[in-house]
């Protein structure tokens, strides 16, 4: 599923008389908390009977380049993790 799918599903979620407009800048505003949530103190966006976004740090490490084999320093990063709830994982 993708945004515009994502969109019309939130539509008819919403009801008859909702607009597709309505229904999407619901999607967005949504979106925009959960990754507000993520960049504050917490760094940790918690939906019960959903999952939890959070940020996760990574270490530098040593890797190689696929195309020589020379070995390569990797720099530390941050990325976001999902860990989906039991219930989620129960309903599928």
């Amino acid at each position: 599923m993708n945004k515009a799918e994502l969109v019309e599903a939130v539509q008819s979620a919403m009801g008859k008389d909702a607009t597709k407009r309505a229904a999407e800048d619901a999607l967005t505003a949504v979106l925009d908390s959960i990754v507000a949530g993520i960049k504050g103190p917490d760094q940790k966006v918690q939906i019960i009977g959903f999952g939890t976004f959070e940020v996760k740090n990574r270490a530098a490490r040593m890797g190689r380049n696929p195309k020589t084999g020379q070995a390569m320093e990797i720099a530390a990063s941050k990325s976001v993790g999902f860990k989906a709830s039991a219930a989620l994982k129960g309903s599928l």
